[in-house]
């Protein structure tokens, strides 16, 4: 190896270390602060004096003005009910785009390709009076439904990742018989696990950690709340500095799924992110 590549090697590896450490180092504040025992939002100093597991316990147990349970269990539900269908409408609208051939194609992919560029806040108060019409604001159900209801749109990656696998396996299943239901649940979904896995991972994330559909849908209903609007609650100013430790050890626990989901599924993520991004 020359010179000059061990010196770029070097600084390379010194590079990725820094910015390591900097992305870390709010990791590493959080959990230090969820087993801090000294109360406060502030303190002058890293590392706490006393460490303790009270925040977790009082968290989890108490109910007198935070229902961090039940708050977990609500943001649990919706998460899995909108990744279950966000899912399946991402890979059905993927797969129509994908393989079939009809007038309406190329302008609904435009007419998506436009409607993405615009942030999804834009709606967030057409969407409330839709809901407040209907009669279903303040509930998970309606949480459910705005996460899972435009999630066709993000159908590009998907597409893109059915692109890449070949006609010729849709082809001889026709000729022996298969109708294209069959052929997407028999064959292509069978090959298409990265590309699936990518698309259960970002539809579960999104519900997990939203703030703004969720705090304007629910409202006061305090019941019905989910981790971000509990969280958020501990922050205001008569709650700050008996429960910021608290807040720090809720953040811990809603991160160990997100992170477990990750770790186990990185390689199959990766995938599906690369095979996606292949065609258009």
């Amino acid at each position: 190896m020359s010179k000059n590549k061990k010196i770029k090697n070097i600084l390379s590896y010194v590079i990725l270390i820094i910015l390591s450490i900097i992305w870390l180092l709010p990791v590493f504040w959080v959990i230090m602060t969820s087993f801090r025992a000294e109360t406060g939002s502030y303190t002058p100093y890293f590392f706490p004096k006393g460490f303790t597991l009270n925040n977790y316990l009082k968290l989890l147990t108490e109910t007198h003005q935070f229902y961090f349970a039940k708050w977990f269990g609500n943001t649990l539900f919706v998460a899995v009910c909108s990744c279950i269908i966000s899912t399946f409408f991402v890979l059905s609208v993927s797969y129509v785009m994908s393989r079939m051939r009809f007038k309406l194609r190329k302008p609904l992919m435009n007419v998506a390709m436009i409607l993405g560029m615009f942030p999804a806040f834009m709606s967030m108060i057409a969407v409330y009076y839709i809901l407040k019409g209907i009669g279903i604001t303040q509930s998970l159900i309606a949480l459910i439904m705005v996460y899972s209801g435009g999630a066709g749109l993000m159908f590009f990656i998907a597409k893109g990742f059915f692109d890449t696998l070949s006609r010729a396996l849709d082809e001889a299943a026709y000729l022996d018989g298969a109708t294209k239901f069959q052929v997407f649940t028999k064959i292509t979904l069978p090959l298409s696990k990265p590309i699936i896995v990518y698309t259960v991972l970002t539809s579960f994330l999104t519900p997990w950690v939203d703030f703004v559909f969720a705090s304007v849908i629910m409202g006061d209903n305090y019941n019905n709340y989910t981790v971000a609007l509990g969280l958020f609650k501990m922050l205001e100013r008569e709650f700050i500095n008996d429960y910021y430790t608290q807040f720090a050890a809720g953040c811990v626990l809603i991160s160990i799924p997100i992170a477990a989901l990750f770790i186990s599924m990185q390689k199959y993520y990766v995938e599906g992110i690369s095979g996606g991004a292949v065609k258009g």
